[in-house]
This record gives structure tokens, C-alpha cells and sequence, in this order.
């Protein structure tokens, strides 16, 4: 949500003499901390920039006597506030927090206010790619292993929402960088960080920024599970925490990698094979990682091993996640909605053995796309753009292949299907953000679905 647009609405409720919190974006994360600030008797202020935010209605039924201000002065909104609870997509950029910086404010997360709350150990997990399937692993792990689990955040459940269940073994968090960075007291058990790559850099300005609000899952962190693949993340771990290592590569003791066996890829501890690759359900080397970090994980959480594997090779994966949609004459239509970066797009790719149709585009987020032209060059059949950025990512693959811009999701698989031959693969692996043309990734891929779906058989 960008918080300079429409500044000049109306007051919707007239500003009371004395409040100390403010609220700032109404949504699902705002939602989630009026409710906290409800069962705590707590008053605040909120604030949104737009004219009728989701989740306006929603508010006001929950706290009908509070001050809801939709655009108006910086100084109106700030008045008699000491505190800020943000919603995560607002960047710090946005001049209602530069004022409040310089003004002493403080300024947080929801994260940081359920973690100044809970008692009972967080597992965190963060990366560019993954977190939501290595999140969901773990939560299946736990349940398998009869340990109780809540598993929230910035994936389904809003965190501080979970407050008002029991109280569980561990709570198992998908933190974003946003979320990270304004976090100051995590304190986190276990922090996993599946991978960096350039990522929400209109957010974050620059990808050191963007790597130094990732390092903050390690703050104060009792163990800590990384990449082999980024030897910079080992560095920013911290001297005394406990480390595990994962990669596609064969593991020293005690870490996590592949293991060749009988012409056969293993998921191996150490020299220890665990489950042949082949009997995963999930698709993809990047799932493999996944696994393996979440194995590395559960070993951390002390859940038992025949009951992560058991999970391991019975997930299929979550939807708009390398989802095989349908199969058409031969071809395979696969939707990775949520590849919204270059970097996951790339993983995408990667997973795919055989000829590619690419479908991508969207609101680009400042990526790199001659990433994406490296991995495409011996793989791509065709290329079907969509969405603001599309000339951005024509212009980086060149006349590596046939390049179609469409009008829609509609059209992008029309054309793709034309261009695709018996036993390729049309990918939706769109490198961008969906919210030039859908409200989310899913949305998106639920259209790709739809149209793939509309195609003669």
C-alpha cells in the first residue's frame, strides 16, 4: 500500500485529545492488531491512505469508537502518538515515518509486539523463496510427531491472532523482510534462512538493505539453519549459535545435503541417505531444499525422523507452487504464481527437465531480469509476457526465442499453447508482483487455472 496517495480525504472520525498508538495500514495485518489491541484494552488511532481500505468495515465493528483517519496531514495523524505499529508493506520511505523518526516515535512490527507476548519457543523462517512451504513442512512435521505447533505470520494466520489459542509447543513464524526489520527482539530458538536473492528492492532501496533486515532472523537466535549456497549468510549467524547446514550438494556430518546412491539422488544426513528424491511428491530441486531444510529444522525442534519423512514424501506441494494444472496434447501446464521474484522464477526454471514456455510479468520490484535470460538459454521455446513490466523482460531475453507481449492471462495461455510442442512445459512463472493486473499471486494463478482449463483437449 503506498501511504501517499489520496492524502486528501476526509477525517472519518474527529481526533480525540489523547492517544498513544497508532495503527498505520488497514488491512489484514491492521486487522489483526486491532483485535490484539481489543483483548488488551488498548486504544489506538488508525490511519490508511486510502479512501476505503479492505477491512474498513471490518474495524469499525471492532472498535467503533476509535479514531479511523483516511488521509489527512502528517502532523494531524501524529498528534499525541508515541508509538507506531505498521502494516508490512509500507516502506519506511513513506513521509509519515520519516516525521515520526525524527520525531522520536517509536516504530514496529506486529511481530514485535506478539513476541514481547509469547512464552512458548519461536521457530523463524525467512528467505527470498520457500519460507511458505518450508513453514507449512514443519507445521505437518509437528502435528506427525504429536508436538502442537501454530504456524502463522506473514504465511495464513496473522501472528498476533494466534495469541488467542492455546498456548502450543512452538510457534512456527514466516517472517518477511519487512516484518524482520522491524523486529527488535525476536529471539527466536531456531532461525532458517533458505536463500537471498534480490528482492523487493523498491521497498528496501538497495539488496544490502534488503540482506541486512534477513540477517535480523539471527538476532539473539538459539540455532540457526542456513544455505551452503550463499557463504555470506554464515557470516552474519553469530558466534554462539548453533548451526546446521543444507545444500544440493553432499553434506559434511551433521548437516543436510544429496547423496548418490545405486544412480539415485538421496535427501542424506551427512553420509546418511534418507529418502530417494524420486518418492518426494513435490516437484522440483528448490522442494528439495526445502525438505532439506526443514529436516535440518525438525532435527533442531527434536521431532522424530520417520515422521518427518513420512510428511516429506507425502506433501504435495502448495498451490500456485509448481502446481501441475492440467495436461493438453502433450504439453504440461505448471503454476508457479507464487514465483514473484527473479530469483524464485529462476528455481522454477531450473525444476523443469525439458523445453519451456515461459508465461511471466507483472509489477517487476526492481529485478534483474538477465538472471532470468542466463538460466532460459538452452530451455526456452517461447516467451509470453504480461503486465507492466513485460518490455523490461523482453528487452532482457533479446532474440534468445519467439517473445509474444499478451493482453491478459487469458491470451498468454492461448499463445503459449500455439507455441508449445508435445512434451514441453508452459510454465507461469511470473519474476514479478501480480498487483499491476490481480490483487495477489493467487488470484493469478487461479485465472492461469482457468484458462489452461478452457483449452481443448
Amino acid at each position: 500500500m503506498s501511504m501517499t496517495k489520496n492524502t486528501s480525504q476526509s477525517i472519518a472520525v474527529p481526533v480525540a485529545a489523547k492517544v498513544e498508538n497508532l495503527v498505520l495500514g488497514i488491512g489484514a495485518t491492521g486487522l489483526s492488531v486491532a483485535r490484539y489491541l481489543k483483548r488488551n484494552v488498548i486504544d489506538a488511532r488508525y490511519f490508511d491512505s486510502r479512501s476505503e481500505p479492505p477491512g474498513l468495515d471490518e474495524l469499525r465493528k471492532l472498535a467503533p469508537d476509535a479514531e479511523i483517519i483516511l488521509g489527512g496531514s502528517i502532523d494531524m495523524v501524529l498528534e499525541n502518538i508515541n508509538r507506531i505499529i505498521v502494516s508490512p508493506g509500507i516502506a519506511d520511505s513513506e513521509p509519515i515515518l520519516k516525521v515520526a523518526r525524527e520525531s522520536g516515535i517509536e516504530i514496529m512490527s506486529d511481530i514485535e509486539l506478539f513476541v514481547r507476548e509469547v512464552t512458548a519457543p519461536i521457530v523463524a523462517i525467512t528467505g527470498s523463496n520457500g519460507k511458505s512451504t518450508v513453514t507449512t513442512l514443519l507445521s505437518h512435521m509437528c502435528d506427525a510427531s504429536t508436538r502442537t505447533a501454530l504456524a502463522g505470520a506473514n504465511l495464513g494466520e496473522p501472528a498476533l491472532d494466534l495469541l488467542e489459542r492455546d498456548k502450543p509447543d512452538f510457534y512456527v513464524l514466516e517472517l518477511s523482510s519487512f516484518q524482520l526489520q522491524r523486529t527488535q527482539h525476536l529471539s527466536a530458538k531456531i532461525a532458517v534462512l533458505l536463500n537471498i536473492t534480490a528482492d523487493h528492492l523498491d521497498w528496501h532501496e538497495s539488496e544490502q538493505n534488503y540482506r541486512k533486515a534477513k540477517y535480523q532472523i539471527f538476532k539473539n537466535a538459539g540455532a540457526a539453519v542456513i544455505t551452503r549456497a550463499d557463504p555470506e549468510i554464515a557470516k552474519h549467524v553469530g558466534k554462539h549459535n548453533v548451526v546446521i547446514t543444507f545444500g544440493l550438494d553432499a553434506a559434511e556430518e551433521g548437516h543436510y545435503g544429496l547423496l548418490k546412491k545405486d544412480g539415485v539422488d538421496f535427501l542424506a544426513h551427512g553420509k546418511e541417505p534418507l529418502l530417494a528424491t524420486t518418492e518426494l511428491t513435490m516437484v522440483g530441486r528448490h522442494n528439495q531444499l526445502n525438505a532439506l531444510a526443514a529436516l535440518a529444522a525438525g532435527e533442531l525442534m527434536g521431532l522424530e525422523l520417520s515422521a518427518m519423512l513420512q510428511v516429506i514424501a507425502e506433501f504435495p506441494g502448495l498451490p500456485h507452487r509448481m502446481q501441475l494444472v492440467a495436461r493438453r496434447k502433450g504439453v504440461d501446464f505448471v503454476n508457479d504464481s507464487k514465483a514473484t521474484n527473479v530469483g524464485a522464477a529462476v528455481a522454477s526454471i531450473k525444476s523443469i527437465e525439458g523445453t519451456v514456455v515461459l508465461i511471466a510479468g507483472g509489477e517487476a520490484k526492481g529485478g534483474d531480469f538477465n538472471n532470468l535470460s542466463a538460466v532460459l538459454s538452452d530451455s526456452l521455446r517461447a516467451a509470453v509476457l504480461i503486465g507492466r513490466d513485460a518490455d523490461k523482460i523482453a528487452k532482457a531475453l533479446k532474440n534468445q526465442a519467439p517473445v509474444y507481449i499478451a493482453n491478459d492471462i487469458n491470451d498468454a495461455v492461448v499463445h503459449a499453447a500455439n507455441f508449445a510442442e508435445s512434451g514441453d512445459t508452459v510454465l507461469l512463472a511470473p519474476a514479478c508482483a501480480s498487483f499491476d493486473q490481480f490483487p495477489n499471486y493467487q488470484v493469478r494463478g487461479l485465472a492461469f487455472g482457468e484458462a489452461v482449463l478452457r483449452l481443448p483437449t
